[in-house]
């Protein structure tokens, strides 16, 4: 826009302030009319793509057998053992609640456990726990001995040690409304432990499972948003309030900061967008980012009035001053949400186009409702602090004088921080998303530490034929295959379909131990495998672990508590040893941690993609918004360092990144290259009206060193409040944009300056 478009444009929005403020607030109305639609998901699935290719083979596992919904619920007697008639009875007691819990299809347990056995002549199968209060010692002893030479119990439903036990509750979630499903299913279930715990106090009680996941996380992200928005909002409302020293220009920002996210989550409703825990931080991102354009020209604004100009006369020169600035820092922090829609991930893209969106309003609520609101407030500016003026000025000073001593001490800090980022792992892990704060955490790492993981690869083997499961070669091979899965270390727990066949065919002769082995003949496997059905009560047969057509098995690896990349690796392991071994019943794993441990992977290429693409963009935009390649490619300095200095800190510090690495760049570096672009323009103002580089650093420092100092500080501190969150994503992102921004400030200040002072030497 040119000046005298500029100008026009200002003088005609101050003689008509009323009306601008009436339809900036009739447009917001408007927008902010659609909070009332906005709808929020915790199905785990709405993080992944309809096509995605680990979810399809996820969904055709669960349509072949049943669905794994699972609730896993740990019984530790705090005397230290699960076979007593106490703790047995508690766990029949739960065990036959949890047929009552909303959605349930099976429940397994130690006590409804059905054991086969010879009686002379006859297969016998029946629950190995019945009437526990009634138990004789000897009973007890033989319960204990077979639950824990049991291969399908011990490390599943009973730890190795019998000093833990675990009821799992199986779950058929409707299509229509499964979030009120699972939260009905959490609020009954924990309902039902406090009924019991007061019953039994002796023994603690611990609840895990998948289908409680993504509804704890969403109550974890309501208690952010509940305790971390205000806070925020309060951190920058009141850092502004500091450093802008005017009450009214504070509500000014206040105003604008309602406008932005009002319209931007009334927008959530009329798309009909979904939210879901991942991108639920969108309001407080936007809280954050949108308030650098306001405070640039508030800033000017009050700069203006203290040199002598009338209100109105500073209002047009502050918008001359910084629309170009605020329109191409606007650009340039969209451009960077943007790239988010490279992400295979929907909630990621999601919560791209919003804060795009939210930075797009900010930009027009600051060039129109806000300067109409300051012309009809009176306004006054304090007189500038002597102190504040002359620190920018000293400082500029300090930096020309010793700009070889910063260049290199710069260079040389950068180098040395930039050397942890070999030390980061790129991994995730569903069970680590919350801290232990939670309970539900709390609960699950006593699980794993105590029972058995929670993480499964599941495979579905085909045999090639109807009924071709009871074929013996058929069940050699898929014994090897969990043989070598219990073989392995990450392994806890195996369970596949030929354990099942060798107790059969041990019971059909006598139960003598030597024949604990497979049948040899397809046909007489295929009768005990019927015989077996036949006796078994609904509930508790074997259709999740056979399918319809009896021509493929389900068998599921549940491992220890691995990163993701350590699954990733585990399951191409097994994958070579079906190809090596028995190549006829090769396939891939799959598993609910599973696929989200490739979408770890596939997340970071794609978003790594789509943030190259992003900063090439901003690159060329630099480049010839500065007119010079040489000053635009100096001007990027600032803009990459800044962001591999705060992942080399990261990997210092910490050495592991999830899903928030992937998004962080994508955030700070808009927010960075605003930084870099005030700096530039106020330079480069300097430089055509004909000083030198040192006088036009000076200038740039004088100009605009207070508002890059006070928006940084509000990026900063509002970034900071993420990291009280007890949500691991949202802490990781907050500190790591945070520190991300913080080094962007002093490269524009202490590196910045002697590269251009080195570089720009033509006058």
């Amino acid at each position: 826009m040119s000046s005298e478009y500029l100008d026009r444009y200002t003088a005609f929005m101050l003689r008509h302030r009323w009306l601008v403020i009436a339809s900036a607030v009739a447009v917001m109305v408007v927008l902010t009319a659609g909070l009332q639609f906005i709808t929020a998901s915790n199905d785990w699935r709405d993080n992944l793509d309809e096509n995605n290719p680990q979810l399809l083979a996820y969904d055709a596992l669960e349509d072949t057998y049943s669905a794994t919904n699972a609730a896993m619920i740990a019984v530790a007697p705090k005397g230290g053992a699960v076979f007593t008639r106490e703790a047995l009875g508690a766990v029949e007691e739960l065990t036959e609640a949890a047929w009552r819990v909303p959605w349930s299809t099976r429940v397994d347990s130690l006590t409804n456990y059905y054991h086969s056995e010879a009686v002379e002549d006859d297969l016998t199968v029946d629950r190995l726990v019945d009437d526990a209060g009634s138990l004789s010692d000897d009973d007890l002893a033989r319960i204990e001995r077979i639950a824990l030479s049991e291969i399908s119990l011990a490390g599943r439903l009973v730890s190795y040690d019998g000093r833990v036990a675990g009821v799992v509750i199986s779950f058929a979630l409707p299509d229509e409304n499964s979030n009120a499903a699972v939260a009905e299913i959490t609020d009954h279930v924990r309902n039902l432990l406090d009924e019991i715990r007061a019953v039994h106090p002796d023994i603690g009680y611990h609840m895990t499972g998948d289908v409680f996941v993504n509804h704890v996380m969403t109550e974890a992200v309501d208690d952010d948003m509940r305790i971390l928005a205000p806070a925020a909002f309060l951190v920058i409302v009141s850092v502004a309030a500091i450093l802008l020293r005017s009450l009214l220009a504070t509500l000014s920002l206040v105003l604008v900061l309602i406008f932005v996210i009002g319209s931007t989550m009334g927008v959530v409703g009329w798309a009909g967008l979904v939210l879901n825990a991942a991108n639920s931080g969108v309001p407080i991102i936007i809280m954050t980012m949108a308030i650098a354009d306001s405070v640039h020209i508030i800033d000017s604004i009050f700069s203006g009035m203290r040199q002598g100009l009338d209100r109105d006369r500073a209002i047009a020169e502050s918008l001359r001053d910084n629309a170009w600035p605020v329109f191409l820092t606007t650009a340039t922090t969209m451009i960077g949400f943007l790239s988010l829609n490279a992400s295979d991930s929907p909630p990621f893209r999601v919560l791209g186009n919003l804060v795009a969106f939210g930075m797009f309003s900010a930009f027009v609520y600051s060039m129109t409702f806000l300067p109409a609101l300051l012309s009809v407030l009176p306004l006054r500016a304090r007189p500038g602090r002597a102190g504040q003026s002359a620190f920018f000025d000293r400082f500029g000073a300090f930096v020309v004088a010793r700009r070889t001593l910063l260049l290199w001490s710069m260079a040389a800090v950068a180098v040395a921080l930039i050397a942890g980022i070999p030390r980061i792992e790129l991994t995730d892990n569903w069970l680590q998303y919350l801290d232990e704060r939670y309970e539900f955490r709390r609960d699950t790492d006593f699980v794993v530490e105590n029972l058995t993981g929670m993480e499964n690869l599941e495979y579905s083997l085909n045999a090639g034929r109807e009924g071709g499961i009871t074929d013996p070669d058929y069940l050699r091979k898929v014994e090897a295959f969990a043989e070598w899965f219990r073989a392995q270390p990450e392994v806890a727990h195996v369970q596949a379909f030929p354990d099942i066949m060798k107790r059969l065919n041990k019971n059909m002769h006598g139960d003598d131990p030597a024949f604990y082995r497979l049948p040899e003949d397809s046909e007489l496997a295929a009768q005990y495998l019927l015989l077996y059905e036949l006796s078994v009560p609904f509930g508790s047969d074997l259709n999740n672990r056979i399918n319809i057509s009896k021509s493929a098995t389900r068998m599921t690896v549940t491992m220890l508590r691995l990163k993701a990349e350590e699954q990733r690796e585990l399951s191409v392991r097994g994958q070579d040893w079906l190809r090596a071994n028995a190549s006829d019943l090769a396939t891939e794993a799959t598993g609910i941690s599973l696929v989200f441990a490739h979408l770890n992977i596939q997340n970071t290429k794609s978003m790594l993609g789509g943030t190259v693409t992003a900063m090439a963009l901003i690159s060329l935009l630099l480049i010839g918004i500065f007119r010079s390649v040489r000053l635009g490619l100096v001007s990027l300095v600032p803009n990459f360092i800044p962001a591999t200095m705060a992942f080399g800190v990261w990997g210092y510090l910490y050495g592991e990144v999830g899903n928030a690495g992937s998004l962080v760049t994508a955030i700070a570096f808009g927010a960075v290259v605003d930084d870099t672009i005030h700096f530039m323009s106020k330079y480069l103002k300097a430089r055509r009206e004909g000083r030198s580089a040192s006088e036009g650093v000076q200038y740039a420092f004088r100009s605009v060193g207070r508002p890059l100092f006070t928006t940084t500080m509000v990026l900063v501190l509002g970034f900071l409040v993420f990291a009280s969150s007890g949500f691991v994503i949202s802490w990781m992102l907050g500190l790591l944009v945070a520190l991300t921004i913080g080094f962007a400030l002093l490269c524009d200040f202490l590196l910045l300056p002697p590269l251009l002072i080195a570089i720009d030497r033509k006058t």
